[in-house]
């Protein structure tokens, strides 16, 4: 057993060095076969890499809380106090998902295919014929914006700049990460504009997320029922809107230039479309966005014979758990028509992704329909850009050349 803090050969991770998060997978492995209860003293936290250790630890959260943040750099006492439902644990994380999973029941996420689809053909049919745009900013992170945003409640003149505070919510800078003043300042702006919506839904309610929100009653720890708190609504807000916004987008992202760099399987799909939701399991498997969790041990905990001790934070590598070869034969292997029945993506147990079935279904409409229209493309090397933070991870800018 390596001593806490020892770099084992080459198993060395930093979640903020930009190198390293190009390409993270090589250290990945390493770490699930030299350090799979990694230490890093520098930045003062421990990771699990392996499948196994991942789920068991999503599924323990008791052992392993969401109540101290989920980023690493926003990790501490301080995030407690905050009512989140993200940053909850049982019980009082049951009450509020009960709430909020009501506006994505299978029938309503059903219900806006058409709206979707209808983006996506305003989104791509700009670009037929131009031999080429930017996939990420003319397309994938334009797609799940408004459809959040008409989730939420966000009017069509507000959603351009909605979007770009949470763009900059995931601003970093070297040592700090997002705890900066640009990231600080667009987290501001948005709450501040979501909370003057909820303000407006109190008296003039629609048929969005925000008005159920305002009209919605709980019932709290003394047994008595109320209604939520503006503030309240305000976070629920934001954190749907940020989550619906920013992780389809990377998602996508990855897609195109994955596509590009296996056109054989792109060929697939656009012969057989039915393989496009198998598709998106497999993108969600071996390029995750949100491919680090972090959690906040409550109590000394043993995994693979190595102590984390109480009050430790521990990041959960799911991208390093959609590689592992304990689980997933040819990990290395991207591939469509692999036969997918569990990855650790949208997280697992009481906090596994409310917005699990919206995101796949605009993945899915969103291939489809650049599939029809671009059955082939090519990436522009110089002008990806990648947009490094310490839990997301994807893409800023994809330039692609299309035929068609």
């Amino acid at each position: 057993m390596q001593p806490p803090g020892a770099v084992v050969g080459d198993s060395y991770w930093d979640p903020y060095d930009e190198a390293l998060d190009d390409d993270p997978y090589p250290v990945w492995q390493r770490l699930r076969d030299e350090a799979p209860v990694y230490r890093n003293e520098a930045f003062d936290f421990w990771a699990l890499s392996r499948y196994q250790d991942v789920e068991n630890a999503h599924k323990d959260p008791a052992t392993f809380s969401s109540a101290y943040g989920t980023v690493l750099e926003q990790m501490g006492p301080a995030t407690a106090s905050m009512r989140m439902m993200i940053f909850l644990d049982p019980p009082d994380h049951a009450v509020l998902r009960a709430l909020v999973s009501r506006a994505f029941t299978g029938r309503r996420i059903a219900a806006i295919e058409d709206h979707v689809r209808r983006i996506c053909a305003e989104l791509l049919d700009a670009h037929v014929g131009a031999g080429g745009f930017d996939y990420v900013q003319d397309f994938a992170a334009q797609l799940p914006s408004r459809v959040i945003s008409a989730l939420v409640g966000v009017p069509p003149q507000g959603q351009e700049s909605a979007r770009q505070h949470v763009e900059g919510m995931f601003h970093i800078e070297p040592g700090v990460g997002m705890v900066n003043e640009v990231s600080a300042g667009a987290a501001l702006e948005l709450a501040v504009y979501l909370a003057e919506l909820v303000v407006a839904r109190r008296t003039h309610p629609g048929d969005d997320l925000v008005s159920a929100l305002v009209q919605a009653e709980i019932t709290d720890d003394l047994g008595i029922q109320r209604r939520l708190t503006a503030n309240e609504c305000t976070e629920f807000a934001v954190l749907l809107y940020t989550a619906g916004t920013e992780t389809v987008g990377k998602l996508l992202g990855n897609a195109a230039v994955l596509l590009a760099t296996h056109p054989d399987q792109r060929a697939d799909l656009v012969a057989a479309p039915e393989l496009i939701p198998n598709a998106v399991e497999e993108l969600l498997r071996f390029e995750p966005p949100s491919p680090v969790q972090g959690r906040w041990t409550t109590r000394d905990v043993e995994v693979q014979g190595t102590v984390i001790p109480r009050d430790s934070k521990t990041l959960l590598l799911t991208g390093s758990a959609g590689r592992d070869e304990r689980v997933f034969a040819e990990p290395e292997r991207f591939d469509v028509h692999r036969v997918m029945t569990h990855h650790l993506s949208f997280g697992y147990g009481v906090h596994f992704c409310l917005g699990a079935a919206l995101a796949r279904l605009e993945s899915r409409v969103a291939l489809e329909e650049t599939l029809r229209r671009f059955p082939e493309w090519d990436v522009g090397d110089g002008g990806l850009e990648r947009a490094h933070t310490s839990t997301v991870r994807g893409y800023r800018r994809v330039p692609i050349r299309t035929v068609g």
